[in-house]
């Protein structure tokens, strides 16, 4: 797989039927290593090595319901009263970063009610805040990390 723009940190991975897996901290289990699930284990890896997030506050790929059809978010992260602190979408290397995927995370987002978006590609990431008043994100340059939560 090819580098991304995070720091470099060490996987799991195995090889089963001419595929090969990668270990999932999160889930607990070995995954099929696609582009998106290289990019996926990453930003779980940045969220509990730099940003410090406790790994039993870390969702990953769990159904959604918006509008009558079910979804898949890629990652959330929890406060510690149960609500949702961030929202992260996933894209694979290849996938270049525009408005649809902005408008993906923000439909995800009407139902979720994150505090915090990301979304990237592996190598460009970008960080919102919301303004539920005004109706709005606000990029950041980056995200807080746990201990300033």
């Amino acid at each position: 797989m090819e580098l991304l723009n995070f720091p470099k940190y060490t996987f799991r991975f195995k090889n089963r039927e001419n595929k090969i897996y990668i270990f999932d901290a999160i889930r607990k289990k070995f995954v099929v290593l696609t582009p998106e699930e290289w990019v996926r284990q990453h930003v779980v890896q940045f969220l509990i090595e730099e940003k410090k997030y406790p790994s039993s506050l870390i969702n990953i790929e769990k159904e959604l319901i918006f509008n009558g059809l079910k979804r898949r978010y890629d990652i959330v992260i929890f406060n510690s009263d149960g609500s949702i602190f961030l929202v992260v979408e996933c894209k694979r290397s290849t996938v270049p970063i525009l408005q649809n995927t902005f408008d993906q995370i923000a439909r995800y987002n009407m139902v979720l009610k994150s505090q915090y978006l990301m979304v990237t590609n592996g190598l460009n990431h970008y960080y919102c805040t919301m303004d539920y008043e005004a109706k709005q994100y606000h990029f950041l340059r980056n995200i807080p990390d746990y201990s300033k939560t």
